[in-house]
């Protein structure tokens, strides 16, 4: 396809600006793995390498995307920054950033004899940090590579009809931390293939970076700042897998007479260690302000069950949940499996289920 063809053809997906209809419920990862990894030491960015399931080469394809930028360690990415997910490998750009409160259990301070409540573990106090993450594009072209390690249909809305239980995903956008970020420029006008991309952005050279933010996005996040909002962010580590939570709030529908309060809820494993261990189990504890505590128990996640090597050390994926009362705790843990067969537990920190106390009305799908 000609370049101005490939122009002419994002031009008409953009106009109809797809989203697309899921079930509420766990969906499973497709395709296959690809990564772009970025050298500090090199200052253009090395070609892609494709790789197959077994993560062979299955050959090398000439790419060059762009020129490396040092990473910030201090201050935050404006919109318009591309970058390169630096566990992922997908190529993306910023949209806005959001401030998120980090509560991180592998540095919180131990509360001796103190017994475990119903939001969990009950036996670390807590603080919670300022950090940075960002509302990101992925790469169309990247999306069937990264499906095996990180859902591309991630960011879901509640649907806006009766079917309480429908929902809405917008395809290849995407939640990231300030560490995961490797920038990087190009001078291509068009370096994200994404429907959204020009819909949301426009080229300025005259800009550092030179894309800036069109009116379109401005009011597409202050319309559905309450439903993409990122507020708190949960982690810790046990026996070097680190897991991260990451709860939003979708809103409220009624059913059958009662409320039913949704949430989504982001969750990252990563293997800090070197030895190979495949996800066998999840165990949830989810209490509720009415009263009740309810047990799920089940096979993997998502339909799989991930294995996290040093070649491929992380594993992301969202689902949801709903509470017949306006906030609850979850916890929890995944069982994991090693080589020789032994098993062991990793906690999954305990995250608070809040509501928007001051929603005038429930989220509609997606606001343009």
């Amino acid at each position: 396809m000609s370049g101005c063809a490939a122009r002419r053809y994002l031009a008409a997906a953009l106009s109809r600006c797809r989203v697309r209809a899921l079930p509420l419920r766990e969906a499973p990862s497709r395709g296959l793995r690809a990564l772009c990894a970025a050298s500090p030491g090199a200052s253009q960015l090395p070609p892609r390498r494709h790789l197959s399931s077994r993560n062979r080469a299955e050959g090398k394809v000439l790419e060059p995307v762009g020129v490396f930028e040092v990473p910030k360690q201090q201050g935050k990415y404006e919109t318009g920054q591309l970058f390169l997910h630096s566990v992922f490998g997908y190529r993306g750009i910023v949209l806005f950033p959001w401030q998120a409160r980090l509560y991180d259990r592998d540095v919180a301070s131990p509360v001796p004899e103190k017994s475990e409540n119903a939001a969990g573990h009950g036996s670390k106090e807590v603080k919670g940090k300022t950090h940075t993450y960002y509302q990101v594009l992925i790469d169309a072209r990247d999306c069937p590579h990264i499906s095996q390690r990180s859902q591309t249909e991630a960011v879901t809305f509640l649907a806006n009809h009766d079917d309480s239980r429908a929902l809405y995903a917008i395809p290849g956008l995407d939640y990231v931390s300030h560490e995961d970020i490797l920038p990087y420029s190009s001078t291509d006008q068009v370096p994200i293939q994404h429907e959204l991309f020009e819909r949301f952005l426009m080229y300025d050279q005259t800009k550092v970076p030179p894309f800036v933010a069109r009116d379109t996005l401005c009011a597409w996040q202050e319309k559905n700042h309450p439903w993409l909002e990122l507020s708190d962010v949960h982690r810790e580590t046990t026996e070097n897998i680190r897991v991260t939570v990451i709860p939003f709030y979708m809103g409220m529908r009624e059913a059958q007479n009662s409320h039913v309060y949704w949430w989504r809820y982001c969750i990252r494993l990563e293997n800090l260690d070197n030895e190979v261990v495949q996800l066998r189990e999840r165990h949830w504890r989810i209490f509720s302000l009415s009263g009740t505590l309810e047990t799920v128990r089940g096979r993997g996640v998502v339909g799989r069950e991930p294995v996290l090597s040093k070649e491929q050390p992380a594993f992301q994926y969202s689902s949801h949940v709903s509470l017949q009362a306006s906030s609850g705790h979850m916890w929890g843990t995944f069982r994991f499996e090693r080589p020789d067969g032994s098993h062991f537990d990793v906690r999954i920190p305990p995250f608070s289920l809040e509501s928007n106390k001051d929603e005038k009305t429930p989220p509609s799908g997606l606001h343009w």
